[in-house]
This record gives C-alpha cells, sequence and structure tokens, in this order.
C-alpha cells in the first residue's frame, strides 16, 4: 500500500472529477426512476427515454471513473469501445430479429 498518495486517487485532479461524476451518476439514476414513476409517457416513449438515460449513464462512468480518454493509448481504447458496442448492437439487433420472425417458414 502506498501511503504517499493518501487518500486521492489521481492526484492531477483529486477528488473533484470523481465527484462530479458520481453526482452526475446519481441524477441520472434519480431521472430514470422520475420517468418511470410519473407514468405520463407511453411505454415506447418511457423506453427510449431510460435507453437514452442509460447511454448518457456509460459514458459518465466510461470518461469519469475508468478515464478512457487519460491514458497514453486513448485511441486503442476507443476503437475497442466502438467495436465493442458494433458487437453488441449486432448480438441484440440479431437476437430480437429472431425472436421476432421466429415462426415464419423459409
Amino acid at each position: 500500500m502506498n501511503s504517499t498518495r493518501g487518500n486521492r486517487a489521481h492526484p492531477e485532479h483529486g477528488l473533484g472529477v470523481p465527484s462530479f461524476g458520481f453526482v452526475l451518476s446519481m441524477a441520472l439514476t434519480a431521472a430514470a426512476l422520475w420517468l418511470v414513476r410519473q407514468g405520463f409517457l407511453q411505454r415506447t416513449q418511457m423506453i427510449t427515454g431510460l435507453l437514452g438515460l442509460a447511454v448518457v449513464q456509460i459514458f459518465i462512468q466510461l470518461f469519469f471513473f475508468m478515464h478512457v480518454n487519460e491514458s497514453d493509448e486513448r485511441a486503442w481504447h476507443i476503437w475497442l469501445l466502438a467495436l465493442g458496442l458494433l458487437l453488441v448492437v449486432t448480438i441484440v439487433a440479431g437476437s430480437i430479429w429472431i425472436m421476432s420472425f421466429n415462426t415464419e417458414a423459409y
């Protein structure tokens, strides 16, 4: 355990950046809860809103806590994240397509 760093996670920006990310994450979580509890949106609008909040939450997690943009190899990180996102979209879209058209005979 390195005691020279103290309680600060990253000496170059202290606790301000992670604290701000935490507050943003809590605000997005509260917004998602409020959106569901109000019930004034239709189902598809609510799902779209929740997915939008989830995407913003992912970016907050990546940039404020995982520090994707602070390393020397940030270009590799961005390309690997894009590849991962492409794989996830392909798998989810393929699964939805298979479940939707499972009963059709070809």
